[in-house]
């Protein structure tokens, strides 16, 4: 039996996007590392003109080695740069740097060289942006003593480690800024092979990097707190205000209801978006806690333990913050909707008050109509026999049998009586239309 021939994909017709949506699982993939290895990450905050200028200046370090220019739409890119390795990302907020130093030391006693020694320091103080987090990671082999190294480089009284990985290595670190403006974390290697401690390596960066990433609604939360107890107090005194209002009283009432909305809604508009990266960049935080895979070391914090227990109030702050928010704007709704409400029933009333005034006056106008219609028959009649009148006289000088007097007297109530009913006919006809 002859199958139907299937036409190759090349053929068929592609979505514009497949090809970046297909690679977005390959997107900043960890790379395999071996220790010794000194590792240095800078965090910059950039706006979309320094994320242009963050492009160009790396472009300037790879042109300075004769290396190939990355694509210019390209957010993230490896390149061995001789003594050190780059890698560069571009995220929504901020731009990364890594710089990865290769150790000859297998296992030093004093404190490593640093990657960022090796980077060209004048190239390296002109990152565009600003600094939110800079940090020295030291992927070094196990030692019989690995306290003697932790605490030449940590502080033992922030100390903070635990095993990763299954137990196959360890890590140390103490979350503290250093007198060169870095933070600063160990990792003992173990068992780990080269990938796998190329991803431990990555979320560890990661940790710090969204943590900070994350503490940045902090600032904002703390700023709209005050404009929340303010807007709150005015609430209630609007609230209070309105119970007791007069008619007089509500237009103002209103204004200044309608203004506090404005401004209600204005802060929201402003720090929505924050905390909503923020509980994001927080979620990504405990995400890579769990991927380290950590268990306790006798006498220490885990990073765990340390997380939950400093980032938990920083991170309540920003959602108190949220949720504040949303309810001041549904409260200020609802008091809005009240008021609206009260003064609509009052324009009702008035409404209904001035129709009641207008029936009245339209039932005064009608009696008048009819008196003024009594006084148009009468009118009319006048003139209409005034006419007969003198139809009479000159009809008497050719035979009229009847004097002017008789004719005119006999005339008067058959003319009324005509008037009279074409008004009511015409009024019929009006009245039905």
């Amino acid at each position: 039996m002859n199958l139907p021939s299937i036409a190759p994909s090349s053929q068929l017709s592609q979505h514009p996007s497949r090809a970046v949506l297909h690679n977005e699982i390959h997107a900043r993939p960890p790379e395999a590392m071996a220790a010794p290895l000194a590792i240095s990450h800078v965090v910059m905050v950039c706006d979309a003109n320094e994320r242009a200028a963050s492009r160009a200046h790396v472009a300037e370090l790879l042109r300075n080695h004769h290396l190939p220019m990355p694509d210019e739409h390209a957010n993230h890119f490896r390149m061995d740069v001789g003594p050190y390795r780059i890698r560069w990302e571009a995220h929504t907020e901020f731009v990364s740097w890594t710089f990865l130093h290769d150790l000859d030391d297998a296992a030093p006693e004093d404190m490593p060289h640093r990657a960022t020694e090796v980077v060209p320091q004048e190239w390296l103080s002109r990152l565009p942006g600003q600094c939110l987090s800079s940090q020295h990671l030291w992927a070094l082999p196990q030692q019989r003593d690995n306290s003697v190294l932790v605490k030449k480089i940590l502080h033992e009284e922030t100390l903070i480690g635990s095993e990763v990985v299954d137990g196959l290595g360890e890590v140390y670190t103490d979350f503290a800024i250093h007198a060169d403006g870095y933070s600063r974390m160990l990792v003992f290697v173990g068992e780990l092979t080269q990938r796998r401690l190329g991803r431990l390596v990555q979320r560890l960066i990661e940790i710090e990097t969204y943590r900070m990433a994350a503490l940045l609604g902090l600032p904002a939360a703390r700023e709209a707190s005050a404009v929340l107890n303010s807007a709150e107090r005015e609430l209630a005194e609007l609230a209070d205000a309105i119970r007791t209002a007069t008619r007089n009283d509500e237009p103002l009432l209103l204004d200044r209801l309608t203004r506090l909305a404005g401004q209600v809604e204005s802060q929201y508009a402003k720090t929505h978006s924050r905390f909503s990266a923020s509980a994001a960049y927080f979620e990504l935080v405990d995400k890579r806690i769990s991927d380290i895979m950590e268990t306790r070391l006798s006498g220490l914090q885990t990073i765990r333990e340390f997380m939950d227990r400093r980032l938990s109030p920083a991170r309540s702050t920003c959602q108190w913050a949220t949720r504040r928010q949303d309810a001041l704007s549904q409260r200020v709704s609802r008091i809005s909707s009240l008021l609206r409400t009260r003064v609509e029933i009052e324009q009702q009333q008035s409404s209904q008050a001035l129709l009641a005034t207008m029936n009245q006056r339209q039932g005064l106008q009608l009696k008048l109509q009819s008196t003024v219609e009594g006084l148009s028959i009468a009118a009319i009649t006048y003139y209409i026999v005034g006419l007969v009148s003198y139809l009479a006289k000159g009809a008497q000088g050719l035979g009229w049998p009847l004097s002017p007097e008789t004719t005119t007297a006999l005339a008067i109530p058959l003319v009324v009586g005509s008037i009279w009913w074409s008004m009511r006919r015409l009024h019929r006809k009006v009245f039905k239309a």
